[in-house]
């Protein structure tokens, strides 16, 4: 089945403290989104990246496409003006029966085994959402109040967040809502149940600085890939 990874790049790098956008920002001398892209143009042969990037990041986009020798396997889209609008714009050039991955384009540490843990399993049950157990203590704050939670109930969710073309599709049609948190709970909000699948600790989201040191130790770990 073809495949399809709208790979959403929206930051502005605020929490990271620069100017540069977290996703542009390098890592190893090398922007952080071009390993995400990569990550999914190794996976499988066949699949097509659609990058989602603000309209004012388009230009810088299609220079790091160029570098990567593999144009014809990667578009670029403008965003819009929430996450749900920028999936939904990436979603519009899905024209194929697929399974469809959406991923952080900062999610930089993805491995070919869960690009593919999640395709297998978005074919067998229509969906795949990545997510690990809490390790910590959790405590959940209700305006001045707060409480402990049972940290087995946790799950906390990462992407790719996987799904047939079919299930993600008809749900991106219906109005926006600020209960969407993610693609799951726009899935959810359309009928349709979702599945969680083992995530990964490696998989990290380039937020602050120290996630850029991580993120270069894991590279020079050798362990990802």
């Amino acid at each position: 089945m073809k495949k399809y990874a709208v790979i959403v790049a929206g930051g502005a790098g605020v929490r990271m403290g620069g100017d540069v956008p977290k996703q542009f920002m390098l890592l190893h001398g090398k922007p952080v989104i071009a390993y995400t892209i990569e990550a999914f143009l190794n996976a499988y042969e066949d699949m097509q990246v659609i990058l989602v990037l603000p309209q004012q990041q388009l230009e810088a986009g299609k220079q790091i496409v160029a570098i990567l020798n593999d144009n014809n396997r990667i578009l670029i889209v403008a965003g819009g003006a929430t996450r749900f609008d920028s999936v939904k714009n990436g979603l519009s050039l899905v024209t194929d029966p697929s399974v469809v991955f959406v991923h952080d384009g900062v999610r930089c540490m993805v491995s070919k085994q869960l690009i593919t843990q999640c395709y297998q399993q978005a074919l067998e049950k229509g969906s795949a959402i990545p997510a690990v157990a809490a390790t910590d203590s959790i405590r959940i704050q209700i305006n001045e109040q707060h409480q402990v939670t049972d940290r087995k109930n946790v799950r906390l969710i990462q992407t790719p967040q996987t799904f047939l073309s079919g299930i993600i599709l008809p749900a991106f049609q219906q109005a926006y809502s600020d209960a969407f948190t993610d693609e799951a709970t726009v899935v959810e909000a359309n009928g349709t149940e979702v599945f969680l699948i083992e995530g990964a600790y490696n998989n990290i989201k380039i937020t602050r600085p120290l996630d850029l040191h991580i993120a270069e130790k894991l590279l020079e770990s050798g362990l990802l890939f």
